[in-house]
């Protein structure tokens, strides 16, 4: 890598077609108006003020450095950006991003090569864009996220209603209704913030419309048509992320075009991310950035189809600063072999052939079972991860090996078929594949949700009939996993995983003819033992003066006189302080999810969200209140934004929703 002496600037607008223009952080390498350089863009709604900074600084001096030019844009309606979002993955976001390329491309200090890269919503939109074919954009960089909007995202997970849904709904909110900085954008901040509260959606209105995989959800997921995607994809994720499933989807998609990197890591950039082992994001970037924006021949293009952490037996913990494992490759991925396991006449979990079963099992469980799951994405390695499984596999179906006499090693999806009857329309199916230490401590090692009236399909779903018994296959996430000699390998099926998943309206329970049941785990089969480069720079997130510090809380209460079981989540980020630019932020979110184990119309969610943002003289910010219940027939959703000034309201917006359930 070079040392290239760069600049940093926040005065560049890009102005599209429609003339709204998209506020930019430029970092220019020194002499690129005589020595061209490329680009690397990422596009979000996060705020590089007061949002993604931290990353930022970590990430693009690193590339200015080695003559790469980074722009960072917030997308329209977000940061110091003129407009009014109009949901995710839009059209109109993506258009006004191929148009963001193309400036670029036609700048005097740009080679015409540009790259995207991101996380989370930079990583799916980095993905999108490309498979709308910019000639200036030849690779992308996507880490944490999908292929397929439906399946994979915080919405849906195989018809299930996930939680995160409400939650992300009203993060949103509150993200979008913050104020641009008035130090950027002057006295016309105020009049560009009222525009954003009057004008901003609830996304959550717009998604509960869509409870099946339609034309809404195909919009954006490339899985739609990998065959024509034309980029150059190293797509990034971690084991402890609800975003797992996607390097392995899109390397199997697009095998000539794709590299996959798969770490330990909860929901963050590989060079800082938890658990360690953490990996050198930057050298693997500005090596994939040279091949494919400089033509350099540096070998990238030979770079393993797939580099994968295996996970070796790690425990449940309070935090998890680190996970045991090794690294391996696969020169090219190909569909694994595998290893069948079945339930024996004594109720073991065997692969000897024994699949005598201990024949038919009715299992409903409690609807507060699930809370040892953890987050579906996850931000932080502590309470945010799957904690032990004994919990919540006390409310399940439980089949388990004998002590293993040898390892077994595993990489990939695992597949579940059994047969089972329910005498209600539908139901959830919940199964967890769990490593049993000696001791009895019990980590989730891959699980996988299925709405079984969507068991043939997501976009046509059908009511199960009631009574008859249907053979169900279902794929669970990939994982990559060493089950040492001495542990068992579990299986537990439950029809509940709260507050993970939303309930059925009866939540009428299964039988499950254990003769049946089939669990396929993929062997790790042929493959080398490989390095992974580390971080040069152990830290290398920024660190910001702190006004008030910043506190965590995530706990289960039990009401034992009105039954109700909430599980209740406290994020106080503190009041951090920008050292170069003095702008002071802060967001304190709130959640409860409530529900009576006995009573699936009993849900309830409610989440707040308070923002500010502040400088002397200047105070403002916005709460938020999102809100879900149900009735057996229709989801009932409401919202309300109220914005302040100085400590005094200006702004009150109210959302109500009811929407026919269709069978969610």
């Amino acid at each position: 890598m070079s040392n290239r002496a760069f600049t940093v600037s926040e005065e560049t607008y890009i102005t599209l077609k429609d003339g709204t223009r998209l506020a930019t952080r430029i970092w220019m390498p020194e002499g690129a108006e005589a020595d061209k350089v490329p680009t690397v863009l990422e596009f979000l709604p996060y705020r590089k003020r007061g949002g993604t900074d931290p990353r930022d600084e970590s990430t693009y001096p690193v590339f200015a450095a080695a003559g790469i030019a980074g722009v960072r844009v917030d997308i329209r309606g977000s940061g110091e950006s003129d407009g009014v979002i109009d949901g995710e993955y839009t059209p109109r976001e993506l258009s006004d991003a191929v148009e963001v390329i193309d400036w670029i491309a036609a700048q005097s200090w740009s080679n015409g090569k540009v790259g995207m890269m991101g996380i989370s919503w930079g990583g799916f939109n980095c993905l999108q864009v490309a498979a709308l074919k910019p000639e200036p954009l030849k690779a992308v960089i996507s880490i944490a996220s999908t292929v397929d909007r439906y399946n994979d995202d915080i919405h849906y997970k195989n018809g299930c209603h996930l939680y995160a849904q409400l939650s992300w709904a009203a993060t949103m909110l509150a993200y979008s209704s913050r104020t641009p900085d008035k130090a950027l954008v002057g006295d016309k901040w105020k009049d560009m913030w009222m525009e954003r509260l009057e004008g901003e959606p609830f996304f959550m209105e717009e998604w509960i419309d869509h409870q099946t995989r339609d034309a809404f959800w195909a919009h954006g997921s490339i899985c739609e048509d990998f065959d024509s995607f034309p980029a150059e994809a190293m797509v990034i994720a971690g084991w402890a992320d609800g975003y797992r499933n996607t390097p392995l989807k899109a390397i199997e998609g697009m095998p000539k075009k794709a590299k996959a990197l798969v770490g330990p890591w909860v929901h963050k950039y590989p060079h800082f991310a938890f658990p360690k082992p953490r990996a050198d994001f930057h050298g693997e970037a500005i090596t994939w950035w040279n091949r494919w924006l400089r033509d350099e021949e540096n070998g990238a293009e030979h770079i393993p189809q797939m580099r994968a952490y295996i996970l070796d037996g790690p425990r449940p913990a309070l935090r998890r600063e680190s996970d045991p494992g090794f690294w391996v490759a696969k020169q090219e991925w190909s569909k694994p072999e595998t290893q069948v396991f079945a339930v024996n006449a004594k109720g073991k979990l065997t692969s000897d052939g024994d699949a005598a079963g201990i024949g038919s099992v009715f299992v409903k469980t409690p609807l507060d079972c699930g809370t040892a799951s953890g987050e579906w994405f996850t931000l932080k390695p502590d309470a945010e991860m799957a904690g032990d499984q004994r919990q919540d596999d006390a409310g399940a179906l439980v089949f388990e090996t004998a002590p293993l006499s040898d390892e077994a090693v595993f990489l990939g999806a695992p597949e579940l078929s059994l047969d089972l009857s329910c005498e209600a329309d539908w139901e959830n199916l919940v199964v967890r594949i769990v490593d049993v230490h000696p001791d009895g401590t019990s980590t989730r090692a891959s699980y996988g949700v299925l709405n079984l009236a969507h068991r043939e399909s997501n976009a046509t779903p059908s009511a199960l009939p009631q009574g008859e018994t249907v053979a169900v296959k279902m794929q669970l996430d990939a994982f990559g996993y060493r089950f040492q000699p001495g542990h068992r390998i579990r299986i537990a099926l439950a029809t509940a995983s709260w507050p993970l998943i939303m309930p059925s309206p009866e939540a009428p329970g299964v039988t499950i003819d254990t003769a049946s049941l089939r669990l396929s785990l993929p062997l790790l089969g042929v493959h080398e033992r490989i390095e992974v480069k580390e971080p040069d720079n152990p830290d290398p997130l920024p660190s910001y003066p702190m006004h008030s510090d910043g506190k965590t809380r995530r706990w289960v209460e039990k009401d034992m006189t009105s039954g109700l079981t909430h599980y209740r989540i406290s994020e106080d980020t503190g009041l951090e302080e920008h050292p170069g630019n003095g702008l002071r932020t802060s967001e304190v979110r709130e959640e409860c999810w409530s529900i009576d184990p006995t009573d699936p119309l009993s849900l309830r969610g409610e989440c707040t969200w308070e923002t500010r943002n502040a400088r002397n003289g200047w105070d403002v910010g916005t709460k938020t209140t999102s809100v879900m219940t149900c009735t057996r027939d229709e989801w009932v959703i409401s919202a309300t934004l109220k914005a302040f000034e100085d400590g005094k309201q200006i702004f009150q917006k109210t959302f109500e929703k009811r929407v026919k359930r269709n069978f969610m």
